[in-house]
């Protein structure tokens, strides 16, 4: 287990490090940001010294995923380090073009269930709306890197009225994500459209938006947005922070004026190796978020996405941050670990077990400390369970008369509030 550099706990700012000749005017404008993004191996030269690795993998690049950093969330890289957690999703390294058997290139099976270009219809009341192919930067374990940045093996078709006349006529929609690429790119007079084309469809009860943009780009967080923003409630916003690093004095200023709005936050996490897979590097994440006014809401597993091999880890080093978390910080920072189904099946969730057996008539639970209790099981009354009954299912991880009795004389009384 690591231990966080204890600096990585508070809120710095990069400053502008190896644009100080941008006036300050340009440095907080974030079209200045995006037109100065680090895109090749020239920009990189004299910034930093790329392993072979890296410098291989820039090369390919553009044959897969772009690469595209901000300067902003460039001067994060620590220039002198490979292992850098900034460094390691930003930067293309060679093994992007390895694929491992399980690999795919539409991991989370999008392309099928969409009905109409750029709308995903998988879950019964809400949809998700891919409203561009462009991100402020390339995270190198995108998802959809099939059909963002422009040089993937697909290109993202949209139509805007092809999918608000869809949404119309299916009224069991109620709640629409809107992500792409990132929706914040688009800009407040395009995005406020798109708000009120959908805010005028009567059973949509609420919207969402996904982004990276308030961490890769909080210049992008203006005032006017965040005013533009307001007109649209009930609207909630899931951000995406893998590192405390990257959580600066300007993210936390951008999520406050998110908040401040009237914005719920909450972030979603991808477990990557060499990153967060370290159960003190993720406790420092969530409480850091927290301070954000940023509710944890989701740990993904990292998807099956085509030559991230390298950066997935096991799904027992989920399992092992969840258990450390759990019991040893506030509820409210503990993510739901997740596992998206490959191929479609939706977010399934993955908890540690602390269910240790269940008999007819109690369930045997552990706690966050390894301590055993008991709880009675409250049979229904018109089906009451018993082994005579046959419409009684015993559902047990083991034999529970013998994990019982051993429970019992172990440590289960001494647990026991009586």
């Amino acid at each position: 287990m690591n231990t966080i550099d204890l600096t990585q706990r508070n809120f710095t700012s990069p400053g502008q490090g190896y644009w100080p000749d941008a006036t300050p005017e340009q440095w907080n404008d974030w079209q200045w940001q995006m037109r100065n993004s680090v895109k090749s191996l020239a920009q990189l030269t004299g910034k930093m010294t790329l392993s072979a690795e890296e410098h291989a993998g820039v090369l390919l690049a553009n044959t897969k995923l772009a690469m595209g950093i901000t300067p902003y969330f460039f001067n994060l890289i620590d220039p002198f380090d490979p292992e850098c957690p900034i460094r390691r999703q930003m930067i293309p390294r060679i093994e992007e073009m390895t694929y491992a058997p399980t690999d795919m290139a539409d991991p989370c099976g999008e392309d099928h269930d969409m009905p109409v270009p750029g709308l995903v219809h998988r879950y019964p009341d809400r949809v998700l709306f891919l409203v561009t192919d462009r991100c402020a930067s390339y995270c190198r374990y995108c998802t959809r890197s099939r059909v963002v940045s422009g040089v993937g093996e697909q290109e993202l078709e949209l139509d805007f009225d092809r999918a608000i006349e869809y949404l119309q006529k299916h009224t069991e929609v109620r709640d629409v994500l809107l992500s792409g690429g990132d929706a914040l790119l688009l800009s407040d007079k395009k995005l406020g459209d798109l708000l009120r084309r959908l805010r005028a469809i009567d059973h949509i009860e609420f919207l969402r938006i996904g982004s990276r943009v308030p961490i890769f780009l909080p210049q992008r967080i203006t005032p006017e947005l965040c005013t533009m923003l307001k007109e649209f409630h009930p609207l909630w916003m899931s951000v995406h922070v893998n590192h405390p690093k990257e959580l600066t004095t300007e993210v936390r200023e951008a999520l406050g004026r998110l908040a401040d709005a009237g914005i719920p936050l909450g972030n979603q996490s991808v477990l990557l190796k060499g990153v967060n897979d370290d159960p003190v590097v993720m406790k420092t994440l969530v409480q850091k978020l927290l301070r954000c006014r940023v509710r944890p809401y989701y740990l993904y597993q990292c998807d099956l996405i085509q030559g991230s091999s390298h950066l997935r880890t096991s799904v027992a080093k989920g399992l092992e941050i969840i258990e450390n978390l759990r019991g040893h910080t506030t509820g409210y920072a503990i993510p739901q670990y997740v596992i998206d189904g490959p191929g479609g099946g939706g977010k399934i969730p993955v908890n540690p077990d602390y269910v240790v057996a269940k008999t007819p008539d109690s369930i045997v639970l552990r706690n966050y400390k390894g301590d055993i209790y008991e709880y009675p099981e409250v049979a229904p009354a018109e089906n009451p369970a018993s082994d005579s009954n046959p419409g009684y299912r015993r559902l047990e991880f083991f034999d529970p008369i013998e994990e019982r009795e051993e429970i019992t004389s172990r440590s289960w009384r001494a647990g026991r509030r009586d």
